[in-house]
């Protein structure tokens, strides 16, 4: 599950679902990303059971799963982050200079 909150898209995509269900295309909107890449990246949220989706007409509209304990774990792991930031972003492993 937490490799799934690891990417940042679909980050964006919980956050935007949180505000409310959505369609793909909304979503592609939003976040400037291709129909694919969110497509995908939803498939994978779906599958560990964050997102689920309901049919209206042709589209599909997308929501969180489990909307009250998704966000509590995001604004636990904010708060964390506003504690530990500096490590984090220093970290040897996987801060920013390992990314660059």
């Amino acid at each position: 599950m937490f490799r799934s909150l690891g990417d940042p898209a679909r980050l964006a995509i919980l956050r935007h679902l949180a505000l409310g269900e959505h369609r793909v295309v909304d979503l592609t909107a939003h976040l400037g990303l291709a129909q694919s890449t969110v497509s995908a990246h939803l498939a994978c949220l779906r599958d560990c059971g964050l997102v689920t989706s309901r049919p209206q007409g042709r589209a599909s509209m997308w929501s969180l799963a489990t909307a009250p304990e998704l966000l509590d774990v995001l604004a636990a792991a904010e708060r964390l982050l506003a504690t530990t930031g500096d490590a984090v972003a220093l970290c040897p492993a996987y801060g920013e200079a390992a990314t660059q």
